[in-house]
């Protein structure tokens, strides 16, 4: 017998088995977990490092080459680009799609202490990482508002509280707080006490400046220069001091 002959001889039912398939097939079709353009998500890594006053030509040499030797020397990374400004160098890996990015971020972390002995001594802070890729866009942005308390309080509350609590959520890759500024300190002397224990104004002002960084507030543009705008407080006995400096960025 042929094989075409029971479809021959039932033509109805024939007819009716065309349509069931017909339609199984364009249910399937749109269950289809194949795209024309699938969304592929490479591992990336972007590091950090910070050198407040420094201009771009000074922190792409001294901090942004050290660290991309080092980083170079990691397997499996197709892409490195970075960028370095006043103060700041980022640099962004892009690994295979078969790095596992937890074992990549060991990686650069071992990059990044490898390399500290070639940057500046005067690093405010060792460079860091971040597991995201910079040109994502945020996933959640969250507003906060409060009765109660003034917005260095609600910042502070954001940054210290609420944004290291949301760091810890598996997958969350960074935390940003923006809208305010972090409280600051305002440190009154007393000139007496200070001779007393032999420890003069400058002294004082050095320790302070040691552990804590202070940036340009601003900047002025000019057709062929850029200054950078930096404020100091500074207390002497009663009297308050609060000059506005400006510096010039050699070569801008």
């Amino acid at each position: 017998m042929h094989f075409s002959a029971p479809f021959i001889r039932r033509p109805v039912a024939t007819f009716l088995m065309s349509i069931a398939v017909i339609l199984a097939g364009a249910a399937a079709y749109v269950l289809l977990p194949v795209a024309s353009l699938p969304q592929v998500e490479y591992p990336v890594i972007s590091a950090y490092a910070s050198l407040p006053g420094a201009d771009p030509e000074t922190m792409a040499s001294a901090v942004t080459t050290p660290l991309e030797r080092q980083f170079a020397k990691i397997a499996g990374i197709n892409e490195m680009t970075s960028s370095s400004s006043t103060g700041t160098a980022n640099i962004t890996m892009q690994f295979d799609l078969n790095r596992d990015v937890n074992g990549a971020a060991r990686d650069v972390q071992a990059a990044i202490n490898a390399a500290r002995s070639q940057l500046p001594a005067n690093l405010p802070s060792n460079p860091g990482y971040y597991k995201i890729n910079p040109a994502d866009s945020p996933i959640l942005i969250l507003a906060l508002t409060s009765d109660t308390m003034n917005v260095p309080q609600l910042y502070d509350a954001c940054d210290s509280i609420l944004a290291q609590k949301i760091a810890q959520v598996q997958g969350v890759g960074q935390v940003f707080c923006g809208g305010s500024a972090k409280p600051a300190v305002r440190i009154e002397a007393n000139p007496v006490q200070l001779a007393h224990y032999g420890v003069g104004l400058e002294a004082l002002r050095a320790a302070i400046g040691t552990v804590n960084v202070n940036q340009p507030k601003g900047y002025l543009q000019g057709d062929g220069k850029r200054w950078s705008i930096s404020t100091t407080d500074q207390l002497f006995g009663a009297k308050e001091y609060a000059p506005l400096i400006i510096a010039t960025d050699r070569g801008r």
